[in-house]
C-alpha cells in the first residue's frame, strides 16, 4: 500500500519515528541501526515502507534504504520470525553482517538479537542460505579490474574472508576487515589478508 513515506520527522520514540507528510503522522517501527542514522528531528526522511495487517493491528515498519526494507521482507519470511524478531536482528547487525553471517554458518551473531535463540538463528542460515549472498556487499556485479589471475575485486575480497575465517575469526570480523582495507580493488588475495589482518589489529 505504502512503497515509501517523505515527510519531517516529526518525532522519536524508543522503537519507533513518526513522520508528518500532508498533515498526517505516520507511527513507524524500526531498528536501532536506523536510528543511527536518521536526520534531526525537524528535517526531511524518506522511509521505504512495509505494511503489517493483523486481526487487532495494522502496523507500519519502515527503513532508510531499499536493502535493509528486502532483507527485513526475507527474515519475516522464515518460519518463526515476525516483524519484532526481524527488527531485533537487523537492530544488532546491519543487512551486511547479516549476509556474512548466514554465509559463514555464524548463528550465535544472529543468536545475539533478542528473543532470537540459536535454533531460530540455524532455521534462518538454512532458509535463506541461498537467497542472502556475501557477493552483494562486495558488489559482484560490477566488479573492478581482474586481479590476482583474473579474478573479479569481489573474488578476491571473498577469498581474504574465507582465509581469515579459516584462521578463526568470525565471519562478521573477517569481513568488516577486508571492507576496511583501501584500494583492495588492485590488490591480490595476499596483500588484502595481511593488509586485513593489520585491520584485525585494530579493531
Amino acid at each position: 500500500m505504502y512503497a515509501y513515506i517523505n515527510g519531517i520527522l516529526a518525532g522519536v520514540e524508543e522503537d519507533a519515528v513518526i513522520v508528518e507528510t500532508g498533515g498526517i503522522g505516520y507511527h513507524i517501527y524500526t531498528t536501532g541501526q536506523t536510528f543511527r542514522a536518521l536526520p534531526c528531528v525537524g528535517e526531511t526522511v524518506k522511509v521505504y515502507t512495509y505494511l503489517h495487517v493483523r486481526e487487532d493491528a495494522v502496523l507500519l515498519f519502515g527503513f532508510l534504504t531499499t536493502d535493509d526494507l528486502r532483507i527485513f521482507r526475507l527474515l519475516i519470511g522464515v518460519s518463526g520470525i515476525g516483524p519484532k524478531g526481524a527488527l531485533a536482528i537487523l537492530s544488532v547487525m546491519t543487512t551486511d553482517d547479516l549476509r556474512f553471517a548466514v554465509a559463514g554458518d555464524d548463528a550465535k551473531a544472529i543468536a545475539k538479537a533478542p528473543g532470537v535463540g540459536v535454533k531460530t538463528a540455524q532455521r534462518l542460515i538454512l532458509e535463506l542460505k541461498d537467497r542472502l549472498s556475501i557477493e552483494d556487499v562486495f558488489g559482484e556485479s560490477a566488479p573492478g579490474p581482474a586481479v590476482d589471475g583474473g579474478k573479479g575485486a569481489a573474488g578476491v575480497k571473498e577469498e581474504a574472508v574465507q582465509a581469515l575465517t579459516s584462521l578463526g575469526y568470525s565471519p562478521m570480523e573477517a569481513a568488516k576487515a577486508v571492507s576496511g582495507v583501501a584500494d583492495a580493488e588492485n590488490m591480490g588475495v595476499e596483500a588484502v589478508l595481511k593488509a586485513a589482518l593489520k585491520n584485525m589489529a585494530l579493531l
